[in-house]
């Protein structure tokens, strides 16, 4: 018996030892896409009009720093779209204190949303680049002709920016700083060869023709950042990423926050992946389809397996019948953690971010955020099995600056 546990433990181990040993590729295609980055940008005009479109619902604590930002860019050919989805706090009043300003336009509509507000910037931006940008998000004075190096060809349908957390005050935040570069150096990696499939909703650049050509954002699903951008690349249109055209905005600071953030996030992913199941595995789409197929493993199959076997050896070891094959669920521990070390360390002196270099002492905490994001998973996975109404849950802001923005 067992041997034959012994066994199971290893079967489930094993693909998480071979997914670290792949995601090892990151390392080198990523510091190659910094080596390569081009700045010769495809436009129609030789200046583009760019139309920055701030959504916002209840947002008054974080909304006139956000808008102060944009307007302060050196970026000069530029109009700032507010768009208030029916907010009942003093959101509508902060943005009419901008109305003076000649880029600035102040809309209302009754609540439909966050994409059903980022579609009514749409319909009334001039730009030929339309950016979005969340209600906390900070822009620094050269985002926006940083987001815009990112078109350098005709193909170039978006282009993601680079976010970096400001409410460093907690561990958990913390931790989030450092997973939040990690992400960037992958982001990196899978632009450089084509597979990037994400242009974030809190920072991001769309030509407008593409938008308006795939119809806009999508207001039945949670990811819709996620949604529109498959939809983009399924049309055919490549998307970049600048990781010099930052953004500075908040991150959870408690679990339940961090909770209902990630719930989204991966329900929206499993909504994106559901309508759009015919471009997973596309010979058509050529390596974007096949990394589809990989990236829907990792993101959702992979976490139930990592809880059974993690629930299997606790079960044994509190039973007093843990088997020596264990050493194997243990030596991905201790392989994970080193890899973790290392992509931490690559991501930060690829964003240049020495200063975040104090913050390596939460690093082993990612042991548990892993799990956690396990657990994340498989509940928004019976979520959206079983049919849940869909809830924004948008993050409860708090106004907390830990860090000094760049200019």
């Amino acid at each position: 018996m067992i041997d034959l546990v012994s066994g199971v433990i290893v079967l489930l181990t094993v693909p998480l030892l071979l997914i670290g040993v792949l995601e090892l590729a990151y390392y080198p295609v990523a510091v190659l896409a910094e080596v390569r980055r081009r700045h010769q940008p495809v436009f129609e005009s030789v200046l583009p009009l760019v139309s920055v479109i701030v959504p916002a619902y209840n947002e008054e604590r974080v909304l006139a720093s956000c808008v102060e930002s944009i307007i302060a860019t050196r970026y000069p050919r530029k109009e700032i779209i507010l768009v208030d989805d029916g907010s009942t706090d003093r959101t509508l009043a902060v943005m009419r204190q901008f109305a003076y300003h000649p880029d600035v336009m102040v809309l209302t509509q009754r609540n439909g949303g966050k994409a059903a507000a980022l579609n009514t910037g749409i319909r009334l931006a001039r730009g030929e680049i339309c950016c979005f940008v969340d209600a906390d998000g900070v822009f620094t004075a050269d985002t926006i002709s940083q987001l815009l190096l990112g078109f350098d060809s005709a193909t170039v349908g978006g282009v993601c920016g680079n976010d970096e957390p400001v409410n460093l005050d907690r561990h958990q935040t913390r931790l989030l700083a450092l997973l939040t570069h990690a992400t960037a150096l992958v982001r990196r990696a899978l632009a450089q060869v084509g597979c990037l499939t994400i242009v974030s909703g809190n920072c991001g650049a769309f030509r407008r023709r593409v938008v308006q050509e795939v119809g806009g954002f999508e207001t039945g699903t949670l990811g819709e950042d996620l949604e529109l951008t498959w939809r983009v690349r399924a049309a055919g249109y490549r998307i970049n990423f600048q990781p010099r055209a930052m953004v500075y905005a908040e991150v959870p600071s408690t679990v339940s926050g961090l909770w209902r953030q990630r719930i989204r996030w991966t329900r929206g992913l499993v909504q994106t992946a559901r309508r759009h199941r015919d471009l997973v595995g596309s010979r058509r789409h050529g390596r974007l389809g096949w990394y589809l197929v990989y990236n829907l493993v990792t993101m959702l199959a992979v976490p139930p397996v990592q809880l059974l076997t993690l629930g299997l050896v606790l079960l044994l070891a509190a039973t007093g019948q843990l088997p020596s094959a264990p050493t194997v669920p243990a030596l991905v521990l201790w392989i994970g953690l080193g890899a973790a070390a290392a992509h931490t360390l690559v991501a930060i002196a690829l964003d240049r971010a020495w200063r975040d270099l104090r913050l390596l002492y939460i690093l082993p905490a990612a042991a548990i955020f892993s799990v956690f994001s396990s657990v994340v998973t498989v509940r928004a996975l019976w979520l959206e099995a079983r049919g849940a109404p869909m809830r924004w849950n948008k993050l409860d802001r708090t106004g907390v600056r830990s860090r000094s923005v760049a200019g």
